[in-house]
């Protein structure tokens, strides 16, 4: 798919900005958003070891969220959770509608700008790129040429967190890539939020929410989880997160590669390979 399929309207001005450019790739989405939403992801990037090796090494620590919505409140609990990791980090929000731009404009803080941009990332090389409820709201034949747009603006060594959450940000999926492919797929929650690890499945990324069907690796890894989390059901005494962690640890012995966690999590994380759950075609 073209680029061009992916243009917006020519942007209204004026937006304070020097590198703006007029038609940013993308459509404008809903925007919702809200106080701690992210919260989880923002958890996990700080605590990933490739994430924080990646923000570390990075010569300019310049991150970019993409798609920050009508507020920009969680592209601030970005830059204030990042700097635990890079004191120095620079945080870029990008949206494609000019009216929220201004308003970011308003909020920014040191260190921290808003700018019109989308998938081309308004020529920026970030290190770190979370694009977060954006390709939700896209076709899913368009998700690779977004992806793709995305890969070719990273700075060398650098990632894209392209993920979905529910409104409170209690149920999370994300996707992890560098600039050639997916890496890995974390599912994360509130355990006391959950039936079945299976309710997370409402908010996969675009590119497997389609997929969670008999047959399909990403229907494979959900059904297993159920099974465990079921099994470990006297673990429950001790509360959902201890549960959780019985359950990471039944899959990890029926085979699956589960990414054990490196400390003790309020929320429940899943982290798997891409190639666990990547769909076949």
């Amino acid at each position: 798919m073209s680029q061009e399929q992916f243009r917006s309207s020519r942007a209204q001005e004026p937006i304070r900005s020097s590198r703006v450019r007029l038609q940013p790739l993308g459509a404008i989405t809903r925007g919702t958003t809200g106080h701690n939403r992210l919260r989880r992801s923002d958890r996990w990037l700080t605590h990933s070891p490739r994430v924080r090796a990646a923000l570390q090494a990075a010569t300019d620590p310049l991150v970019v969220d993409l798609g920050y919505g009508a507020l920009p409140v969680t592209t601030l609990e970005l830059a204030n959770r990042l700097r635990q990791v890079r004191p120095d980090v620079r945080v870029v929000g990008l949206e494609i509608d000019p009216d929220r731009v201004r308003n970011g404009q308003a909020a920014a803080t040191p260190g921290v700008e808003f700018a019109l941009g989308g998938f081309e990332l308004a020529d920026h090389r970030p290190v770190l790129v979370r694009a977060f409820n954006v390709l939700r709201q896209y076709p899913v034949e368009e998700v690779p040429a977004a992806w793709a747009a995305m890969q070719q603006g990273l700075a060398p060594g650098g990632l894209i967190v392209d993920g979905t959450c529910d409104e409170l940000g209690r149920l999370c999926c994300w996707i992890l890539l560098d600039r050639a492919a997916p890496l890995s797929l974390t599912l994360a929650c509130d355990p006391f939020a959950i039936e079945t690890p299976s309710d997370l499945a409402v908010r996969l990324p675009k590119v497997l929410i389609h997929r969670n069907v008999d047959g399909e690796p990403v229907h494979r890894l959900l059904s297993a989880a159920d099974r465990a989390w079921a099994r470990a059901a006297g673990h429950g005494v001790f509360g959902p997160r201890v549960r959780w962690r019985a359950m990471l640890e039944l899959l990890a012995a029926e085979g699956f590669p589960v990414t054990p966690p490196r400390r003790s999590l309020r929320d429940g994380v899943l982290t798997v390979p891409w190639s666990v759950v990547a769909p076949g075609d």
